[in-house]
Order: structure tokens, then sequence, then C-alpha cells
């Protein structure tokens, strides 16, 4: 089967310019903390995928369909309404480290929170370092 054709992909846009211009301080302050715990975990840098995410590392994804992507490991989006984290197996796999997180919600594949204030960094911590064991 073809590879789709995704709309995100890695670009060479700076990851720090992206930050720069988020306006609130707090989000900017809570992205760069976010950044630094995705980092350490994948051990890879931060890219810019598409206009608005940070993700770390790479894999080539491919799917009972067939479908095949070039995907990242991890990564989150500083939104203007909350913070979304895109940390694979997380919503399936975490459920106990959920519990302990504090103020969040999930989505299929994400975690959102509004602020790193709202829950235990070190739970969020453990949930990024678990995602990657396989």
């Amino acid at each position: 089967m073809a590879k789709a054709e995704l709309k995100t992909k890695k670009t060479a846009l700076s990851v720090e310019d992206f930050i720069k211009k988020i306006p609130e301080a707090q989000k900017q302050k809570d992205a760069k903390t976010i950044m630094g715990m995705m980092e350490k975990a994948t051990k890879a840098k931060a890219k810019m995928w598409g206009t608005a995410i940070i993700g770390f590392g790479d894999q080539h994804l491919v799917y009972d369909s067939g479908r095949e992507l070039d995907w990242f490991l991890m990564g989150f989006s500083p939104r203007k309404q909350n913070l979304t984290l895109y940390i694979p197996g997380t919503v399936q796999n975490q459920q106990s480290l959920l519990a302990k997180l504090g103020k969040h919600k999930t989505g299929k594949g994400c975690l959102y929170i509004n602020s790193l204030a709202d829950i235990d960094q070190k739970v969020l911590e453990d949930i990024i370092k678990k995602s990657l064991k396989k």
C-alpha cells in the first residue's frame, strides 16, 4: 500500500522560536519543562512537526490497514486551551499513574493538562518514562 501523505511532518522550524512566541509566560515555562522531560526520556532533541507540535525521536508506523507513516516517539503542543501531550500507550496502559496525576483529561492518544501547576510533575515524568518501555 502506498504511503499516505501526512500533513504533519518534521520541519526545520526552530523549537526555541516557537516557544518564545507562546503568549502566556506560564505556558512558555511549562513548555520548556515538558521539553526537558521528553528530551531526557527519549534522548532525542526536540524538533518541530508541522507548525505547532514539538516531537522527540522518530519511528516508522505500519497500521493493520497497511497505512505507513513516519512519526515521533512522543511530543506535545502548547495549544491555547491546554497543553496537549502525545504519549503513546498512556491512556490504555497507565491508568494507575493517571489516577495520581492530578487535573487532566485524556483523548484517544492524548493527555490534556491546563498547567503543570495542576498536576504532580513527578508522576508525569514516570508516565513519560514508562511509555517508552515496550
